[in-house]
């Protein structure tokens, strides 16, 4: 039996009965629980219908839920957090199971999940930075976003990495909004994290930090980063950190892109946030945040830990940003990257630039899917998983057949010894971190051991 999207998806915001179907469940397994995950369950939830059901497994090998919104978001953007109200409203629907502390290749196979079940939907992400690919990249004090990000948010796979925050200087590479994040925690007045459910190490570390100047350098003009206008038009209202951009890079920016015609809505509302930022009156703050564009990093440079970065200076061509030979250096103790992530290889899948090999969200030749950051790279922000999801969940159910033989996940687990965290052991870890913040006027205070989440278990 085969369906189509028009039989099981609800016409505007009807769902609808179709009498050519009987009812019929079908078991998907989604591997990760981050936010593409849970949209995924959501859109399978959502297209049930009196004779179509979803029994969704979701399978995460931390002991906690959410993903990026837990250990990506920055501690000082609460309302981002939020969406998780969403993730506990599907999580306690009918018919999904959380199965946290169950590592992929390690716990179970993806032959073994194929095999159970009538679709496996790929959720995992991109947690590994992207290389700078330069001479020094590998000097202690040269770290990646994607070390340096959960570490501040409570990993518990990150805890012992070494953030030299010993020095006054520190660059961060990138033009996105990780580097924004990167560049705010570093320059941000401590005291202003206190609040927040930052990791306790880290605030403490953060409480010591020497760092007074953070410089953002990316490779190309103010018209080409990857910011968006609401991190930047945040940026002036900083109470203890001073924020600086060119006021002249901008306009010739402005300029540049006026040029070309009718300018993009996203771009245009970038530069005009950027030019507030250039042109907002300095209070002289000890600390400080300087913004770099058209600088490509040539070479990190130390005698055995990071002490500079040289960068090459470009200009915009045309369409293109070339270099133009000359050079300028920054001495630093820092340097984080943040240039883009990476897909981390499952055995039994393909990749290609940093990505599983998909189309369009299928994976040919398989009764798998992919979806999110996995899917299309780290692009788009937590809402555009949304959309994804649900695309891509449309095709899963078009290529259902024939409902597979039930087999129960727990009960394999349980012969391989395996410790599953289920919605209801979350549920109290979760209590358990919320009440240990009250106390500090914090959201939470998290658990970074695994066996202190086992133990609440």
């Amino acid at each position: 039996m085969r369906l189509t999207a028009n039989e099981v998806f609800p016409k505007g915001n009807r769902r609808f009965k179709s009498s050519r179907l009987r009812v019929t469940e079908f078991r998907i397994a989604i591997v990760g629980a981050g936010p593409a995950g849970y949209f995924a369950a959501q859109a399978l939830q959502n297209a049930q219908t009196e004779d179509l059901k979803f029994a969704v497994d979701m399978i995460e090998k931390l002991p906690t839920p959410w993903g990026l919104v837990r250990s990506g978001v920055a501690p000082d953007h609460p309302k981002i957090k939020t969406v998780s109200k969403v993730f506990e409203k599907i999580a306690t629907t009918e018919g999904f199971q959380l199965f946290c502390n169950v590592e992929l290749d390690k716990d179970i196979s993806l032959q073994e999940l194929q095999e159970m079940y009538d679709a496996v939907v790929i959720a995992t992400g991109s947690s590994r930075g992207k290389k700078l690919g330069i001479p020094g990249e590998n000097l202690p004090g040269s770290i990646s976003a994607a070390e340096f990000v959960p570490w501040y948010n409570a990993h518990p796979d990150y805890t012992g990495v070494e953030v030299n925050l010993d020095c006054e200087e520190a660059v961060v590479i990138g033009a996105g909004n990780v580097a924004m994040d990167v560049a705010r925690m570093l320059a941000l007045e401590p005291k202003e994290l206190d609040p927040t459910d930052t990791a306790q190490h880290a605030l403490e570390k953060f409480h010591h930090s020497k760092v007074r100047k953070v410089h953002v350098c990316g490779r190309r003009g103010p018209e080409h980063a990857a910011f968006t206008s609401p991190e930047l038009r945040e940026l002036p209202k900083l109470e203890h950190t001073d924020v600086h951009i060119d006021q002249h890079e901008i306009l010739a920016a402005k300029a540049r892109t006026e040029a070309q015609g009718e300018v993009p809505k996203d771009v245009k509302s970038n530069l005009e946030a950027m030019l507030a930022i250039a042109e907002a009156d300095k209070k002289n703050h000890d600390r400080s945040m300087y913004f770099h564009f058209l600088a490509t990093p040539l070479e990190i440079k130390g005698n055995g830990r990071v002490e500079e970065v040289v960068f090459g200076i470009n200009q915009v061509e045309g369409n293109k940003v070339v270099a133009t030979g000359e050079q300028f250096s920054i001495k630093c103790g820092l340097v984080v990257s943040a240039i883009g992530y990476e897909a981390l290889e499952i055995k039994g899948l393909e990749y290609e630039s940093g990505r599983v090999k998909n189309t369009d969200g299928r994976i040919t030749g398989t009764n798998m899917y992919v979806v999110g950051w996995a899917k299309r790279g780290p692009s788009g922000v937590i809402g555009t998983n949304k959309s994804d999801s649900t695309d891509v969940m449309q095709l899963l159910i078009q290529d259902l057949g024939s409902p597979k033989p039930p087999t129960e996940l727990q009960a394999k687990l349980a012969t391989k010894g395996v410790v599953r965290i289920s919605q209801g052991d979350w549920e109290r870890i979760n209590a358990a971190e919320v009440a240990a913040g009250e106390p500090h006027s914090k959201p939470r205070i998290k658990f970074v051991k695994r066996e202190e989440m086992l133990g609440i278990k």
